[in-house]
């Protein structure tokens, strides 16, 4: 498979470290409005055809899918482009600044026969993994509480300073990935309730926000997210969990610990592999790429459409939307009103 990225920022730099370490795929093509970066990523990784504009790359083809990693603003018209010109889509999340936009992504790669993935990585953590195993497999019965955890003080705007200026932030761009957990744990969403503060004055958007969701199948989560979090030892960027089911619990701790109680207790070191490329406390992040990148070629080849495919991201989104609308209002919004 050959493959184009649009985008030559802080994360796509992850994405194009583990293209490179794919078996049978090979980024031919990059585009980023900056020239100087666009060529500097093609030196580094070997990549002799560069662009300014993604419609040229696009028109000029030679690709089997693009990767599209830019803000949110740009997803739309570029989604819809790579699907007219025929090609797989992979789009970096959050996909897109409305439902509206979401959809119509949706439809035109549908209408075009071609497959469309979010990049929604988190799921694909070697640690979540692990955890969703262990549920899945009914180890400790059905579930019904659970509370998604990701609490920090990592600067994250020094890497990603674009970050501070948006009116929305932490549900956008880090609750959408702990959302999208809590949904592969417990199922689509029916209500939820959320509510969110600003601790850090210097950025615009919200820095915590602590959500409640009843979920169709009967259990409840807590997902709870802050950047405002100061702790000793610093656990950025970790996920943590912890689930009742019916026959026993199962947490997520610090450090990647997973611990499973039933009638015993089994505790499980699910350290994720430090990628040769990759480099703490990034690495749990950056194999998660890795994992998610390999799932999209596989589907591809085998006709299957992906676990969190522009289709499923709809109702993570629209989980986004819901929450924002329930902390502005003060109420439960049922999701099915979006």
């Amino acid at each position: 498979m050959k493959g184009a990225v649009i985008g030559c920022g802080f994360f796509a730099q992850n994405q194009l470290q583990a293209w490179r370490d794919i078996d049978g795929v090979e980024i031919v093509a990059i585009c980023d409005l900056d020239a100087e970066r666009t060529q500097q990523c093609a030196a580094a990784f070997g990549i002799s055809r560069t662009y300014q504009d993604a419609e040229k790359m696009l028109a000029d083809g030679g690709f089997d899918f693009v990767d599209i990693a830019t803000t949110v603003g740009s997803h739309r018209a570029l989604v819809e482009s790579a699907a007219a010109h025929n090609v797989h889509i992979v789009c970096q999340k959050p996909f897109a600044e409305n439902l509206e936009d979401a959809r119509a992504m949706v439809n035109a790669a549908h209408r075009a026969g071609k497959t469309l993935m979010v990049h929604e990585n988190f799921r694909w953590q070697s640690p979540i993994l692990a955890a969703l195993q262990v549920v899945r497999l009914g180890k400790i019965g059905k579930p019904f509480f659970g509370r998604v955890s990701f609490r920090s003080g990592y600067d994250v705007f020094s890497g990603q300073p674009y970050l501070a200026e948006g009116e929305r932030f932490i549900i956008e761009d880090l609750g959408i990935h702990i959302l999208d957990i809590s949904r592969a744990f417990f199922g689509d969403a029916k209500h939820i309730a959320a509510t969110t503060r600003r601790i850090n004055t210097r950025i615009k958007g919200e820095d915590v926000a602590t959500m409640l969701i009843t979920h169709k199948g009967g259990a409840t989560s807590v997902v709870d997210c802050s950047y405002a979090t100061r702790r000793m030892p610093e656990t950025f960027p970790q996920t943590l969990l912890e689930i009742d089911g019916s026959k026993g619990t199962l947490r997520l701790d610090a450090d990647y610990k997973l611990i499973v109680q039933t009638d015993k207790e089994a505790v499980i070191d699910v350290s994720p592999p430090v990628l040769a490329w990759a480099q703490k406390p990034w690495h749990n992040i950056q194999e998660s790429v890795l994992t998610i990148q390999q799932h999209f070629v596989d589907c591809i080849a085998s006709g299957v459409e992906p676990e969190t495919s522009g289709a499923d991201n709809l109702k993570t989104l629209t989980l986004v939307e819901a929450a924002y609308l329930s902390a502005a209002q003060g109420r439960t919004v049922p999701v099915s009103d979006l």
